[in-house]
């Protein structure tokens, strides 16, 4: 390796490590411990394939939107983020942006990337990038570094990807035939049934629907048949998990009659009005599908809090999920009291686990996990961990402060990507090295009994027990 590559940097075996105890606590209880990534947007294609991506550009900047805002709030033309520039101009545009990042988690992600797996030990900037590029480009021709073999570097056992209703899951079938060493599932995300606001994508989302279910979807009860089938051939296939990217849950979980006539004739051709009461339907459909999820036994998700595309213009000229999303100031605490309650009223409230987006809403989501505990389930209700734009050092922390003070850390599951990329599994490295300093931070003032086998059992199951025992998880099922 050139000896500019060489250079001492702060990512060294200890970063984020300030006290002899966090050191111990872990590279003795949290570093070697397998992941389980319960939630990702990783390709099952890509995956299956075993692909071998071309440039670093391929594999680590394209759909990286965090990247993407970093480079436009730099001043970056569009052409050098998701534009028509070479994978090399753009590697170089974001290797000017880089040393700009300080203090932003990209900072700490970026180099991270470059160390795991590349072994990189140098800041990137203009005058080390045409070495990296060259040097990382090399690495990813060779067979270990393949999507698969990426996956064994990082330890992965466990990855649940993300999958609409209507996939076929051919991919997750192939994997599960070909390979053991990591079990890839499916995820249950049905969020495009409940956008009825976009009518003409919603009833081209239904016809799909039917196809692939087989049931001819005429009205509301034909459509939850089709749905209900949709879940069982998931299940067939290993699924265990559902998901749904929500701005807040709804405040209601019936449809009138008239409405549901509204939705017939919409459905069958009879109506192009807009339906008077979208937020109707997303309730009466998610509060079914809960109970489905609860028959079934698995696990449901609830990402909470994004306003997202906010950018009409760059919509229009990038699409959907290219950096133009923010964190959302709406009230949750009354709609998660009345959609939970109303699943256990009647004793059908699967495992749960809500996430929150807002660093202002902790102490709300973290107070609410509590009310819906049950005998016999430990951490049937989880707090999920920071999200998204929380996900960085202030973030964790704050999650994991607050999930302390009124729940019990001590049964979180812990760390996931929620990412598109097979280079993000340094974040839970990430949050690891943040676990056990806040740990250490205790121990060493006093607040907490320096027993480290006592609290490096708890690391360890936060990092990795606790959610394969919360999925019903062992690998020799799969």
């Amino acid at each position: 390796m050139n000896l500019q590559l060489k250079q001492k940097t702060i990512f060294d075996d200890n970063f984020l490590l300030l006290s002899d105890t966090a050191i111990g606590l872990y590279h003795d209880y949290a570093k070697n411990l397998p992941i389980i990534d319960y939630h990702n947007h990783l390709s099952p294609i890509e995956i299956a394939s075993n692909r071998k991506f071309n440039t670093l550009t391929e594999i680590w900047l394209k759909g990286d939107h965090y990247k993407w805002r970093a480079m436009r709030a730099y001043g970056i033309e569009e052409k050098y983020i998701t534009g028509d520039a070479t994978d090399e101009a753009k590697f170089h545009a974001w290797a000017k942006v880089v040393p700009y990042t300080l203090r932003n988690p990209l900072f700490h992600w970026t180099h991270m990337e470059l160390k795991n797996p590349f072994r990189i030990d140098a800041y990137l900037n203009t005058n080390s990038a045409s070495y990296i590029y060259s040097f990382c480009n090399d690495l990813l021709q060779q067979e270990d570094f393949s999507s698969r073999s990426l996956l064994k570097k990082f330890n992965v056992e466990m990855l649940g990807t993300t999958d609409d209703p209507c996939d076929l899951l051919l991919e997750h079938q192939q994997l599960k035939a070909e390979q053991k060493e990591i079990v890839v599932l499916p995820s249950f995300r049905p969020d495009k049934i409940f956008n009825i606001t976009d009518q003409t994508s919603w009833l081209n989302y239904i016809s799909k629907l039917s196809e692939v279910s087989g049931i001819n979807i005429s009205d509301v009860s034909s459509l939850l048949a089709a749905l209900k089938q949709r879940i069982q051939y998931f299940h067939e296939h290993d699924c265990r998990v559902s998901d749904h990217g929500l701005n807040e849950m709804p405040s209601i979980n019936q449809l009138s009659v008239s409405q549901e006539a509204e939705i017939k004739s919409i459905i069958n051709g009879r109506s192009s009005a807009a339906f008077s009461d979208p937020e109707a339907l997303t309730g009466f459909l998610l509060f079914e599908l809960c109970k489905m999820y609860h028959e079934k036994g698995w696990v449901q998700q609830f990402h909470l809090g994004a306003i997202r595309s906010v950018n009409t213009r760059m919509l229009k000229l990038t699409g959907p999920e290219t950096g133009f999303d923010s964190i959302g100031d709406f009230k949750h605490a009354k709609r998660l009291v009345f959609f939970l309650d109303e699943l256990d009223k009647t004793d059908q409230l699967s495992k749960t686990i809500i996430y929150n987006l807002n660093p202002a809403d902790n102490e709300v989501f973290a107070t609410m996990i509590g009310n819906y505990n049950t005998g016999g389930i430990k951490g049937k209700i989880q707090f999920g961990s920071a999200w998204w734009f929380l996900d960085q050092k202030d973030g964790i922390e704050k999650q994991l402060n607050a999930l302390s003070n009124f729940g019990l850390l001590s049964t979180s599951i812990g760390m996931l990507t929620d990412s598109r990329s097979f280079l993000s599994y340094s974040r839970h490295e990430y949050f690891r090295r943040i676990l056990c300093n806040l740990f250490a931070e205790e121990i060493e003032s006093g607040q907490l009994p320096n027993d480290r086998n006592w609290i490096g059992g708890i690391i360890r199951d936060i990092c990795y027990f606790n959610v394969k025992n919360y999925l019903g998880f062992d690998k020799e099922n799969f």
